[in-house]
């Protein structure tokens, strides 16, 4: 009872979000006037425009032409996205984001979003143990905690009604809904009749916006946590898997061990292994033309290392990651997973990581890492159901960085068009709400208020990866050192008084000893009490 009524508090605590349906839209009134411009609490007034946070106004989406991939128009509600449900939203002014411009685009803070801060990402096998368990512990409060901000849709536009009529929207924990959106981006499009879907249709994969939907994915992802927390300093940690032969973030410390009863489960010793998946059944959603819910199918599944060896040789090395970053042109060819000499399709995994020339029947890079895991995260729309998802975008992210450094691209490398539906220069990412264009993501993580340790000079990387970590573990164990001090106080100070005690007890009987020794010499027995007491006094 008592945890209920806490999740309840902290349900009304938590201020509006980023992420997809929001929740002030998602109703019959928002579907039937298309029209998403929620009232910003602080003034009352939609989009803050009192405040002059933003104003409501006409979305206008890009009519430039889009790859051969996709040869259908009208069928689908990603299409030109977000027309099929919504043509109104908020344009946010100035340093001010959020689906209500209620919030600060990524890198500002403070009330009037003119503070630019700029927060590390760290290696997860450097952080202390003590921030380990804390990031443990924010993962497994967001799959506890229902997002206050933010629905899913469990049917398609058309299904709800010409006018909205039968809005079908549903509740959804704050994990799972980063879950629902992956899975979302990357579905097959129905065409009418049981199994009778298009495939070769992805809005965040195999071509350009890989990157820089996944970038803004993480973004979202890491405010979420940082509101439902209220930890303004958290950051997504990253894994480092260069020459890795093994999961090293796989023990019931980190991401959770291999279950001693099954290899295809996590350890009962891990959080994770009582968590439940959703949207890891894509042929039964195609069969029965549906969109996955909330429903649990079942464990995480994983069992890194047994996966198919002619598909995944290795994990990727030192030597993999410099031959991509030195790839000059970020999309190539036909711009999608058969592109030759594309930094994107190489960092995505398509292609030979030396040559740069797009392979068939294997997966490297990023996909290797995918197929490696073995498991949930070895399906592309229910692959962020693993949190190592988390670490591992985050670090092709800082790959996506340090090739931006490296090359200095004008905007004008990025397809403006031509590449496979939703990717674009000027298309919109599905499903994000506030809207997002892929081009305006084709920059440095320094205009958006973060970095990564490794990526610092020596001095700041020795700060961040050594100091900090033995700072965090002082701070930690400091409780300790006190109270052992403290004890260890009083036992030199109990030890010194009685050795002054007894050193004045043997001066007080040697005067006695003097005295008498004018008259009877005290037998031999007392010298041996002497003696005993001297060896009493040392040994103490």
């Amino acid at each position: 009872m008592r945890i209920t009524c806490a999740s309840m508090l902290l349900l009304q605590l938590i201020t509006a979000s980023l992420s997809q349906f929001p929740r002030p839209c998602a109703n019959s009134e928002g579907l039937r006037t298309k029209e998403c411009c929620p009232v910003w609490d602080g003034d009352s007034s939609a989009c803050g425009a009192l405040s002059g946070r933003g104003f409501c106004t006409d979305v206008e989406v890009s009519d430039e032409p889009h790859g051969p991939q996709y040869p259908h128009t009208g069928i689908d509600d990603r299409e030109r996205w977000p027309l099929a449900f919504f043509n109104r939203t908020c344009h946010c002014t100035g340093n001010y984001g959020g689906f209500d411009c209620g919030e600060c685009k990524f890198g500002y803070w403070g009330s009037n979003c003119a503070e630019y801060r700029e927060l590390v990402r760290r290696n997860i096998l450097t952080l202390s143990t003590a921030e380990q368990q804390k990031f443990i512990s924010y993962l497994n409060l967001a799959k506890s905690t229902i997002s206050a901000a933010y629905v899913i849709s469990t049917a398609t536009r058309a299904e709800m009604g010409e006018n909205g009529e039968r809005p079908m929207f549903s509740d959804i924990n704050t994990y799972d809904l980063f879950v629902w959106m992956h899975y979302y981006v990357s579905r097959d499009a129905f065409l009418g009749g049981p199994g009778n879907v298009w495939t070769d249709i992805d809005f965040a994969h195999e071509s350009a916006a890989f990157l820089p939907w996944h970038r803004v994915y993480l973004l979202h992802w890491e405010n979420e946590i940082r509101k439902l927390t209220r930890d303004s300093n958290f950051t997504i940690p990253y894994w480092d898997w260069r020459d890795a032969q093994t999961c090293d973030v796989c023990t019931d410390a980190l991401m959770g061990g291999r279950s001693p009863f099954n290899p295809n489960l996590i350890s009962p010793a891990s959080v994770f292994s009582a968590w439940r998946v959703i949207c890891t059944q894509p042929e039964d959603y195609n069969n029965r033309e549906v969109l996955c819910n909330t429903t649990g199918e079942g464990p995480l599944l994983r069992n890194p290392g047994n996966h198919d060896p002619n598909r995944v040789h290795r994990l990727p090395t030192t030597a993999d990651v410099e031959s991509v970053i030195n790839l000059p042109e970020y999309e190539t060819d036909s711009m999608d997973r058969f592109a030759n000499r594309s930094f994107r399709n190489a960092v995505e995994g398509f292609a030979d990581p030396e040559t740069g020339m797009s392979v068939l029947g294997q997966s490297t890079m990023h996909n290797a890492l995918h197929v490696f895991m073995n498991g949930s995260m070895s399906s592309v729309q229910g692959s962020a159901n693993d949190p190592i998802f988390l670490l591992h975008h985050a670090f092709i992210d800082s790959i996506y960085e340090r090739w931006l450094r490296t090359h200095q691209p004008p905007r004008s490398s990025y397809p403006r068009a031509n590449a496979p539906i939703g990717h674009n220069d000027r298309y919109y990412m599905v499903p994000f709400m506030p809207l997002y264009r892929n081009g305006d993501y084709f920059l440095s993580d320094k205009a958006l208020g973060y970095e990564y340790a490794y990526l610092l000079d020596p001095g700041q990387r020795f700060v961040q990866e050594f100091l900090t970590p033995y700072l965090q573990q002082a701070q930690d164990i400091w409780p300790w050192l006190l109270g052992a001090g403290i004890l260890g106080g009083l036992v030199a100070t109990v030890i010194g008084v009685l050795t002054v005690l007894l050193r004045r007890k043997l001066k007080q009987n040697q005067r006695k000893r003097r005295a008498s020794s004018y008259g009877e010499r005290q037998p031999l027995l007392q010298s041996s009490s002497e003696e005993g007491s001297s060896s009493y006094q040392t040994t103490l």
